[in-house]
């Protein structure tokens, strides 16, 4: 901070908005520095330090946001806690907002954790623990996420905030799920959907709730119920304008592929509400696995995954759900293909489905050994040879029934001779 203060008035903070953010940093510094603490002055300071945290955050000055909330502690003492916590939580905001800086997030988060412990801050601690966790699931941190989560849950649900537990629920929907653990996943978002129907919940809040419903009915295979919700989670986005409507949009046209409606993708992608706003990689990217899906072609589907790379592959749920769909229209191919065959060369099967040969050999054996049909492969030949379905022997299931009944007619008998000796 500067040495030289500046007084704290409203002509002071007029003077620092109209200069560049260079000249305006060393300005607000001054304008903390003055040592009155009437209410006037400190109602400026407060102006000056939102202001400030704006102009550190644009010119990427993330260290600096972080020491500053070091020196802001004396004056946090004179302002009411709403305010301080207000104040706290816009200035990791600013921090938020610079790329790359995720590990300095979760150290300044747990400084404040610390600090607001030492001064009895419950309700604020009890935010910044929530975005703590947050992070540190952001950063693959699950456990400490987890043990910071569970004790969490608990004080809340003594204190019966029902905002804070809805945020903090829908966090451990989200963590388990990232686990594979579902069945919490649906339990923690089951107890998010309880407590948000006892409060009002901002629509930002219930889209992500719809939106994590939507991808734990996709991971169950219910599709039609995921894209409802979905299409949900995108309309309370879009009202908001907020940026996580892209990726109700894009669950949407997943959902649509999944169920073979891939041909609905484009008619959705065209509409006046989505084409002209959203229009962008991420949504060519789905038209693209729609064509390949439609067109049952392997290689176009490979050549999306290629060209888009960052939007598919890096998107865990688009990329989980992708592999399946892939894996299932691989195997029809080769079913399709090989159908006409007793002995087949693999070269020629991988020549069909424009794949390389131990690609298409490695999938074979694994059709093979999961019985999707009957063969072998002789490596030595690089031959595929099919089998012809075995036929059941009608002897066994008739024998199976025929000790069915013996059992029924003994279990009658002894029944009768138990009446008869009573």
């Amino acid at each position: 901070m500067s040495s030289q203060h500046v007084p704290a008035t409203e002509d002071s903070i007029s003077a620092a908005k109209e200069k560049s953010a260079a000249e305006a940093i060393p300005l607000l510094y001054g304008i903390l520095e003055d040592p009155s603490s009437s209410s006037e002055a400190l109602k400026i300071k407060e102006l000056a330090i939102t202001d400030l945290s704006d102009r550190l955050r644009e010119v990427g000055r993330a260290e600096e946001l972080q020491s500053l909330l070091t020196k802001l502690r004396p004056f946090f003492s004179l302002i009411p806690k709403a305010k301080t916590a207000k104040l706290v939580r816009g200035i990791i905001d600013s921090v938020a907002k610079i790329p790359g800086t995720s590990d300095l997030q979760i150290s300044l988060c747990k400084e404040i954790v610390q600090w607001t412990r030492a001064e009895k801050r419950t309700f604020l601690r009890q935010r910044i623990e929530a975005r703590l966790a947050a992070l540190l699931m952001e950063s693959r941190e699950y456990s400490e996420a987890l043990n910071l989560l569970s004790g969490l849950i608990k004080e809340v649900r003594r204190l019966d905030d029902k905002l804070l537990l809805v945020e903090i629920d829908l966090l451990e929907s989200k963590l388990h799920f990232a686990l594979r653990n579902l069945p919490k996943a649906k339990a923690a978002l089951t107890a998010a959907r309880t407590a948000a129907n006892a409060v009002y919940v901002p629509p930002a809040q219930q889209g992500t709730i719809d939106l994590q419903s939507g991808i734990l009915h996709a991971e169950e295979k219910d599709y039609k119920t995921a894209y409802s919700y979905f299409f949900e989670a995108f309309e309370a986005f879009n009202t908001l304008a907020d940026p996580q409507a892209i990726y109700g949009l894009k669950y949407m046209l997943l959902c649509k592929i999944m169920v073979n409606q891939a041909e609905d993708v484009a008619g959705i992608i065209s509409s006046p509400k989505v084409g002209l706003q959203y229009k962008g990689p991420e949504l060519d990217a789905m038209k693209a696995i729609a064509d390949a899906h439609s067109k049952r072609s392997l290689k176009l589907f490979e050549t999306a995954l290629q060209n888009f790379k960052n939007e598919l592959d890096e998107d865990p749920i688009v990329h989980r759900h992708l592999s399946a769909l892939y894996d299932t229209l691989q195997e029809q191919n080769l079913c399709r293909l090989i159908e006409p065959f007793s002995r087949v060369e693999i070269s020629h099967i991988a020549e069909l489905i424009e794949l390389p040969s131990h690609q298409v050999e490695k999938k074979l054996s694994q059709m093979i050994l999961d019985k999707k049909f009957a063969g072998t492969l002789d490596q030595g030949a690089g031959c595929l040879i099919i089998f012809d379905d075995p036929k059941t022997d009608a002897i066994y299931p008739a024998t199976l029934e025929t000790i069915s009944n013996m059992e029924k007619v003994v279990d009658s008998l002894y029944a009768r001779s138990a009446k008869i000796m009573a």
